[in-house]
């Protein structure tokens, strides 16, 4: 029986082969949703830069024993800064956004006064510091805000607008060919002939998955189990892009020439790992391009694009694998004598996340519908055997 190295070494080994991904280019901040940006954004100054209100108010001088009665002198519209000082039993009407006048500290709600004769009395006092957002609240001058190698999300397209920088450096999408085989496969909209054919998912999936992941997908044609077609194909792909990714003809099958194609033309640098799903897994090289052979069964596949497939374009980008703990919320005996990734559901409940298996299938690799709903990788190490309910676990989140 073929040994196969740990996924451990395998990452090692596919780690070591790589160069910096250096390209980088200049996008307008609304291009920009889903990119990887290149470089650290830090902070240029403290936000709020001074004292802001957060709310509609009175902004005053907070004393202890302050009569319930202030003065009224002016008020200031957000947007305006008209120099002005508070002092004594003074107070400025201030909204939501304005600055805080000089020596106001504190801001009474509208709704804690009443105002009559230029003057608002006091129904229901604030402590000290009460709806005023301090210098620096939100982040200040010099503090890293957006990590080298994060995604940039709708929080981040914000936070970016709030900074006023308009133009992003993002790294270029690595492109990505995504190359389904196998005879028994038809492409979306072709009819299938007979019993044994079916739609293939890998290709449009695994598609979608290398976008979420930073990656510019390619969808290469279906190609049949031929070994000069799948050759062929091959080569064809690698002209195009950075990365080719291929579905099916890994394992020991008469018909699986994949391997047998990347043994014949490229350099193989990991051959199988001792993991549950994909063990049959090969990555070659092609000069300074890579070579992702999965397996053909749908979950398999998309499992394999998350365990290698984002660890490269993580590294090319700087960015680390989306690892949390967890708490089990039920039994669990290990199905396999190998390092095994499984579907589950996180759940966040009283603050904290827990795992269940919940609606998750047993069976084959080809069930897909495993990985709907949000699922997440339960990571169960080679020596686990049972995994009891309330036990502290790692899991891998998928894209």
């Amino acid at each position: 029986m073929k040994e196969f190295m740990s996924y451990e070494a395998s990452l090692k080994i596919l780690r070591l082969t790589l160069a910096p991904w250096d390209r980088v280019e200049k996008v307008t901040l609304t291009q920009a949703l889903d990119r990887r940006i290149a470089v650290d954004i830090a902070a240029q100054d403290n936000y709020p830069a001074r004292p802001v209100s957060a709310m509609d108010g009175y902004a005053f001088a907070w004393q202890e024993g302050l009569s319930e009665q202030l003065k009224l002198i002016t008020d200031l519209p957000a947007g305006s800064d008209k120099g002005l000082k508070v002092e004594g039993v003074k107070c400025v009407k201030t909204f939501t956004g304005s600055l805080m006048s000089d020596g106001a500290d504190t801001l009474i709600p509208v709704e804690n006064v009443e105002v009559s004769g230029g003057k608002i009395l006091i129904k229901k006092p604030v402590p000290k510091g009460f709806a005023v957002r301090e210098v620096g609240e939100s982040y200040k001058k010099g503090e890293i805000l957006i990590k080298k190698g994060a995604t940039i999300g709708y929080a981040e397209t914000a936070l970016l607008a709030e900074l006023g920088i308009f133009n992003v450096s993002v790294f270029v999408r690595p492109r990505v060919a995504v190359l389904a085989t196998g005879s028994e496969i038809k492409d979306l909209g072709e009819p299938l002939e007979n019993a044994a054919q079916i739609h293939s998912s890998n290709h449009v999936g695994i598609a979608a998955m290398v976008r979420k992941m930073g990656g510019e997908p390619v969808l290469c044609e279906i190609v049949r189990d031929r070994a000069e077609l799948v050759k062929n194909a091959i080569v064809r792909a690698l002209k195009s892009a950075d990365v080719l990714v291929t579905t099916g003809g890994i394992s020991m099958g008469d018909y699986d020439f994949v391997k047998g194609a990347l043994g014949e033309n490229f350099d193989i640098i990991i051959d199988g790992a001792a993991i549950k799903p994909g063990r049959h897994i090969k990555v070659a090289k092609a000069g300074e391009k890579y070579i992702f052979a999965l397996p053909g069964f749908p979950y398999s596949a998309m499992v394999m694009c998350v365990l290698y497939v984002r660890v490269l374009l993580n590294a090319w980008f700087g960015a680390s694998e989306p690892k949390i703990t967890a708490i089990m919320d039920e039994d669990y005996k290990k199905r396999s004598p190998f390092l095994e990734f499984t579907a589950v559901n996180l759940v966040n409940r009283d603050g904290k996340i827990y795992v269940n298996l919940d609606g998750k299938k047993l069976g084959s690799s080809a069930i897909v519908n495993n990985l709907t709903g949000g699922a997440a990788l339960l990571i169960v190490p080679k020596e686990t055997e049972f995994i009891a309910k309330g036990e502290i676990v790692e899991v891998l989140k998928m894209v």
